[in-house]
């Protein structure tokens, strides 16, 4: 029987065919005998075919579930306990314990009954007190006595994952591994972050990935952590760390998450980013402050009709921008994770704190509050750096930037050329890649919009830097960084700094439940519901995320150190390398080079360099030169 067959039957089938085509070769010594062994290996093959068919179809119906939502972390049920549920359980189990005893007495049960239910009784109010009060964790607060099965499994995990499962590096149906996540909890917590034995990873793996060190290091201390950010025609630069808070908004996150956030961004000496949300009072607790301005202008536009339609008001920007704790301003773009798709929160969901931070005035509110795809401010690469230009006016010379995923490599050189032409640039850009989180979004734009972190990050500090633009405008990047290594390799790919969001939510407590759409986050970190966010202790969770930015940023330099060099943007592509297969070895530098190669200083501004330019760089720079100048045709004839 053909290999084909075997792998499309199941195994009690083939068994039977096998059999069955054995007797039919065996007797098979006429050419009508010969026919009809074809014809029978075709009836078997439309059988086989059968079988795979339907075992395909089975698998799509049970990978596409549209009615059923994706869920993650705690299960559903444990949603349903709560700290009311808690006291009703326990009040009725002291109404079971008292009404053993007289049983007991009369010796209808043994005695040993209602000794074991008041001891259990006794336990569990002494549990669950204990849960209530403290404030070191959302959970137990949350849900008293219940989380502690979680942490039974939890703490049995790493056997139940040693002999059964090993899956702690495979990737693809979480966003992080859970040893991405215990990194991240461990220096958090400033507990033991070091291993025994080495690593468990297969060196010899495709895509592994790792730095050549030099025979001779530089000293971690001697390495810089800290990044100026701010052009020629900036008058308030900013020294920024190497590791940030990441845009989110108040709303996606509660009033606690923000406060702690900032306030760990306080004690660490690193931004904070508001998200396009607007800047609300929580962000103002004593951290430095990016604030994202989105296509909503939440904080500095107005409602301009029925709709919902905002418009940007440069009074309000003026108001905001102005505050000392605000140190840059970003006009986001777009967002890794849904690139070119805005969002919307409907009027019911709009609370007083809301309003207050985006600047939508007094209740009621009677319509959507809008995120549109696009912005209404500029419609052109020209005017979006005319725009940056209005910005750095209003806000009194502070650096201004934008923040995007990229799409077409055409559009961001057209956005150079602007800036060539209009002798104005950015202070700095955020690219944001589309492994990048978010708290909701279409799963089409989540799995395949956007380019990710590593090719867009390539492309704007190489367009910058051949269009002779790269010392003044500084790359701050963001996806997925949650250890020294992955800044190290983001600084490799062409960013001065880095931020992080998803890893700083873990340093709060987050435990990837999957909760962020539904307003369930058990930890109270992405929910506005003041149950759950009152349990996030803001004390605790400051020190814990400014543990886990400080430890992050040292085990950065001490890679940095260990290459040989005392700057991140000293760390090149050479350092690098990536296991293609068993055998293959690349440096980031010698990856798609047609694409991404790494260009000299002003190499796109001369004839001569535009030759040795790689063929498709070269279409993207002269494509882009073409869509500025139709822009700036459009709006001359307009």
């Amino acid at each position: 029987m053909s290999r084909q067959l075997q792998r499309l039957l199941p195994a009690a089938a083939r068994r039977r065919h096998a059999v069955a085509w054995r007797l039919a070769s065996s007797t098979a010594t006429t050419e009508r005998d010969d026919a009809a062994k074809r014809s029978f290996a075709s009836r078997l093959k439309d059988v086989g075919v059968g079988f795979a068919a339907n075992a395909s179809r089975s698998k799509e119906e049970k990978q596409i579930n549209l009615g059923k939502a994706m869920t993650g972390g705690l299960p559903d049920f444990v949603e349903e306990w709560t700290p009311d549920l808690f006291r009703k359980v326990g009040k009725g189990l002291g109404v079971a314990a008292v009404a053993s005893w007289p049983l007991a007495f009369h010796h209808d049960i043994s005695l040993l009954v209602p000794l074991l239910a008041s001891g259990a009784t006794v336990g569990y109010w002494k549990i669950g007190l204990d849960d209530l009060k403290q404030t070191s964790s959302a959970l137990p607060k949350n849900f008293p006595v219940l989380i502690h099965l979680r942490y039974i499994l939890e703490s049995i995990r790493p056997e139940i994952q040693q002999y059964f499962i090993e899956a702690d590096e495979s990737q693809g149906q979480v966003p992080f591994t859970r040893a991405m996540r215990s990194t991240i909890y461990q220096r958090a917590k400033g507990a033991q972050d070091t291993r025994a034995l080495g690593t468990r990873r297969n060196v010899y793996g495709e895509g592994f990935e790792w730095a050549n060190h030099s025979m001779f290091p530089v000293s971690h201390a001697d390495v810089e952590d800290r990044v100026t950010i701010g052009g020629s025609r900036c008058a308030q630069p900013y020294s920024a760390s190497l590791l940030n808070i990441s845009a989110m908004s108040f709303g996606a996150l509660s009033a606690n998450a923000i406060e702690a956030l900032n306030r760990g961004a306080a004690r660490g000496g690193f931004y904070h980013n508001t998200g396009e949300g607007g800047i609300s009072r929580f962000h103002l607790s004593g951290g430095d402050v990016v604030w994202n301005v989105g296509t909503g202008y939440f904080g500095c536009g107005k409602t301009i009709d029925d709709k919902g339609t905002r418009a940007f008001c440069p009074d309000q920007f003026k108001e905001n921008a102005t505050k000392e704790q605000v140190k840059m301003i970003e006009i986001k773009l777009s967002q890794g994770a849904k690139p070119a798709h805005g969002g919307i929160l409907p009027a019911a969901k709009i609370t007083s704190l809301i309003a207050e931070a985006r600047g939508l005035g007094e209740g009621p509110w009677l319509t959507d509050c809008a995120s549109p795809p696009r912005h209404s401010a500029f419609g052109s690469p020209a005017e979006l750096i005319q725009f940056v230009q209005q910005l750095r006016e209003l806000s009194g010379g502070k650096p201004i930037g934008f923040k995007l995923c990229v799409g077409q490599p055409h559009e961001f050189a057209a956005l150079c050329h602007a800036m060539l032409d209009a002798n104005v640039a950015p202070d700095f850009v955020t690219v944001d890649g589309t492994e990048g989180g978010t708290g909701a979004a279409p799963p089409e734009f989540q799995d395949s919009i956007g380019m990710p972190l590593a090719e867009g990050l390539r492309i704007v500090d190489g367009f910058l830097t051949g269009a002779g633009l790269r010392d003044e405008v500084k790359v701050i990047a963001a996806g997925k960084i949650y250890n020294g290594f992955s800044l190290v390799r983001t600084l490799a790919l062409g960013a001065d700094a880095t931020n992080c969001a998803r890893g700083m939510m873990f340093a709060l407590g987050c435990i990837q439940a999957l909760k962020c759409n539904t307003n369930k986050c058990p930890t109270g970190i992405a929910t506005q519901d003041a149950a759950l966010s009152s349990s996030l202790h803001v004390p605790t969770k400051e020190v814990r995320v400014a543990n886990f930015h400080r430890a992050t940023v040292h085990a950065a330099r001490e890679i940095i150190g260990a290459v040989g060099v005392k700057r991140g943007r000293d760390v090149s592509q050479d350092h690098i390398f990536k296991r293609r297969d068993g055998v293959q070895v690349r440096s980031l530098s010698e990856v798609h080079t047609n694409y991404f190669a790494k260009l000299k200083a002003g190499q796109l501004l001369t004839e001569e360099g535009l030759a040795e330019t790689s063929p498709i760089m070269r279409r993207w720079w002269r494509d882009g030169y073409d869509a500025h100048t139709a822009s700036q045709d459009r709006a001359m004839a307009a």
